[in-house]
């Protein structure tokens, strides 16, 4: 998933893949845990954030 510049993605161990969002493709192989643990932590951030917006839009479409 695209990300806009500037904001934390999911790197993973295989790196960004999307290309789109400035990062492109990592040239590292391998990360610390602690760089994973804070890449997890900022993708669940994220993952937070897309639920919130879909129960909103739910609710918009329940008062209609």
């Amino acid at each position: 998933m695209c990300q806009a510049r500037g904001t934390p993605g999911y790197i993973g161990r295989t790196g960004c893949t999307c290309g789109c969002c400035g990062c492109g493709p990592s040239f590292r192989r391998f990360f610390s845990s602690k760089e994973e643990q804070e890449c997890l932590e900022a993708y669940g951030d994220q993952l937070k954030k897309e639920l919130a917006g879909v129960e909103e839009r739910i609710e918009e479409f329940k008062d209609k």
